[in-house]
């Protein structure tokens, strides 16, 4: 489908697409996260770090190209959820969306983290460093990935505070799905505290995750939004 037929496209559909993007986006990121965790990554200890980076650097060139993938379809989700909710309120659906997109910026920045530890394994000249010297900077850089990952999670936590209260007040979507989003975004501020939001992620953040954003996913890929409500408030705001 090209852009002119997107924009022209009736409020359902394009509910659908961001639905099917928003599902992409959680697929791809959680492959990379869950990888990049469960199989590269050894907390505290740099020599078993690098023997799996070694070991398994198809896996982290293929986290690295996912990852991109996965901000690259938050990117269409918040240009389609914006162009849904601007008439509930066009300044706050403007503010959430550049929130959502320095997010994205983020998680592309912190991608080459994600990246970077190939370098450092296998360039020639940094053979002047220590094997062990290298072994620190190739586990400081997947631990950069986990904290500016961290940092990404703080804007999409206002993104999705900022999209629940515009659910809450349109005509075309469940409120209760606002309040979902809302709930999410305000258990994503625990990343501000990264050590905290990883004790509570399995037992808070995550369950709150699955809460609000798997229910609008699954209530966009399914329902859509109800097209003439849409075009009503649409026409009032105008």
């Amino acid at each position: 489908m090209t852009r002119p037929e997107i924009a022209a496209a009736s409020p359902a559909l394009k509910a659908r697409i961001a639905g099917a993007f928003y599902l992409i986006n959680g697929m791809t990121y959680g492959y990379a996260d869950g990888n990049i965790h469960g199989r590269i990554l050894v907390a505290g200890n740099a020599a078993a770090t690098a023997q799996n980076i070694i070991a398994n650097g198809s896996v982290l060139r293929t986290c690295f190209a996912i990852e991109l993938i996965s901000a690259a379809c938050y990117v269409v989700v918040t240009l389609l959820l914006f162009d849904l909710l601007k008439p509930v309120n066009k300044s706050i659906a403007t503010l959430a969306a550049f929130f959502s997109l320095v997010g994205c910026v983020v998680v592309a920045l912190a991608s080459f983290f994600t990246f970077a530890p190939l370098i450092i394994m296998s360039t020639p000249y940094l053979g002047v460093f220590k094997v062990e010297q290298l072994q620190s900077l190739a586990l400081l850089s997947l631990d950069l990935h986990a904290v500016v990952a961290s940092m990404c999670m703080v804007f999409f936590g206002v993104y999705c505070f900022l999209t629940g209260y515009l659910i809450f007040r349109s005509k075309f979507m469940p409120r209760i799905i606002g309040v979902f989003m809302a709930i999410t975004g305000v258990t994503y501020q625990l990343f501000l505290s990264p050590p905290l939001a990883t004790h509570l992620f399995p037992s808070v953040i995550k369950p709150a995750g699955a809460l609000g954003e798997l229910s609008l996913i699954l209530w966009l890929l399914i329902f859509g939004v109800n097209s003439q409500r849409w075009k009503e408030q649409a026409g009032a705001s105008m």
